[in-house]
């Protein structure tokens, strides 16, 4: 018997749960399989949430030979195979075949390079699934002909949804008598995962046998109690331990960080994602409080790409407790979001004429950065003029945090701006 997630796997898009940014009524993926104009994408999320689910859909709802591939199984020569089936089955069939790569992103350069061509001439359409950051796993060239498109944990409704329909619509679970009393924990294990949801299920209720099986926060402990806790980097505990690792550098405890780096080593995780994600909290959690952590964590992915481990665990644990240790800023990453929040809301508003480049005599001529006031012709290389749209001339995005660099940049800001800056701070 297939297990529980495989029977549940939905057949339609209005059965498959949760993405509504992509495969809702107004959802690019959705708009795609209607129309029939499927590009090359890359499926970025994390496990279960149906990465693998939704390249089925777009094959078998367009009508299109359906290829798969799994980046750990395969090599160069299944993908050269692959292309060499797509460029046959494309003489006969409408259309174009679909390649589905699972975990893209432990594909080398060589197979990621085996795939260009194919992609380029369309000889296939190539969609790749990962949980990693396609940014740092992808190579640029194949990256600029997919379109990311990134996939969100589950929420609690769309868990409930997935619960409901299994318990109703499954050939076996809805023979059972099946009472659900709590889901606190059920939910909280899955950590909007589907497939960890049904399996979860599918556990309780191999376990009883006997009728009613009663589904509560007891019942998924004691279920959960039996297994293994392992790091598993493919998924499971993987986001769980990551997140532990960057709270506790966030939270200045450099000892509990160095325990979860272990951690992490030990199951032998990636040293190269460990390394971006130190890259991450120096931008995020250190930031403008001491800029040479940005600094360091690059230079430390770079080490380790080049040393390798075993050594690269000293220089993992070194860049660890510097950034533990280090003071905390959030303001760059609190400056960004409410930016572009600013500019979902005001869409495109015009760049003043002074600040636009005038390559033309017409341009100029239109006032093109005529009224431009070059800094370094004044004094502490610095002039007020304005270079927010006019309609945001008083916005505010960034706030320096209270510490002793930011409080330098403070000091600069209110000499510089005066007004604005006195005024608003």
């Amino acid at each position: 018997m297939k297990p529980l997630a495989e029977r549940m796997r939905p057949h339609t898009l209005d059965d498959f749960v949760g993405q509504e940014h992509l495969v809702g009524t107004e959802g690019i993926i959705r708009k795609m399989i209607e129309t029939g104009n499927v590009q090359s994408m890359i499926l970025w999320g994390p496990p279960g949430v149906g990465k693998t689910t939704l390249a089925r859909l777009i094959a078998s709802l367009t009508d299109r030979p359906f290829y798969t591939l799994s980046a750990v199984e395969s090599g160069v020569k299944q993908v050269r195979e692959v292309i060499e089936q797509s460029k046959k089955t494309t003489l006969w069939q409408q259309h174009t075949p679909i390649l589905f790569i699972d975990e893209i992103h432990r594909f080398n350069k060589s197979q990621q390079d085996a795939l260009l061509k194919a992609v380029e001439e369309g000889t296939l359409i190539l969609i790749g699934a990962t949980t990693e950051n396609p940014s740092f796993e992808v190579i640029p060239p194949l990256l600029s002909r997919a379109q990311v498109y990134v996939l969100e944990p589950l929420g609690k409704k769309d868990l409930e949804t997935i619960l409901e329909r299994a318990l109703t619509k499954d050939k076996y679970l809805s023979q059972r008598q099946i009472k659900i009393e709590q889901t606190d924990e059920l939910f909280l294990q899955s950590g909007g995962d589907a497939r960890k949801l049904l399996n979860i299920l599918e556990m309780i209720a191999g376990l009883y046998p006997q009728d009613p099986v009663i589904i509560n926060n007891e019942a998924v402990k004691k279920v959960l109690l039996n297994r293994t806790l392992k790091y598993d980097k493919k998924g499971d505990w993987h986001y769980d331990i990551i997140s532990a690792f960057i709270k506790s550098i966030r939270g200045s405890d450099p000892d509990a960080a160095i325990y979860w780096l272990a951690r992490m080593i030990e199951a032998g995780e990636d040293i190269r994602f460990i390394a971006r994600r130190l890259i991450i909290s120096a931008a995020e959690d250190i930031g403008l409080a001491n800029p040479n952590a940005l600094l360091l964590a690059q230079a430390t992915f770079d080490a380790v790409d080049k040393v390798g481990m075993p050594e690269a665990r000293i220089i993992l644990a070194e860049t660890t407790i510097y950034l533990a240790t280090s003071p905390k800023s959030n303001t760059a990453y609190k400056a960004i979001n409410k930016a572009i929040e600013t500019v979902r809301q005001t869409g495109e508003l015009p760049v003043p004429l002074h600040l636009r480049n005038a390559p033309t005599k017409l341009m100029e001529e239109l006032g093109y950065g005529g009224q431009y006031k070059y800094p370094h012709d004044f004094p502490d290389h610095f002039v007020q003029q304005q270079y927010l749209p006019e309609e945001l001339s008083d916005a505010r995005f960034y706030t320096p945090a209270k510490n002793q660099q930011e409080n330098k940049i403070l000091d600069r800001l209110k000499r510089w701006w005066r007004e604005r800056w006195n005024k608003n701070h």
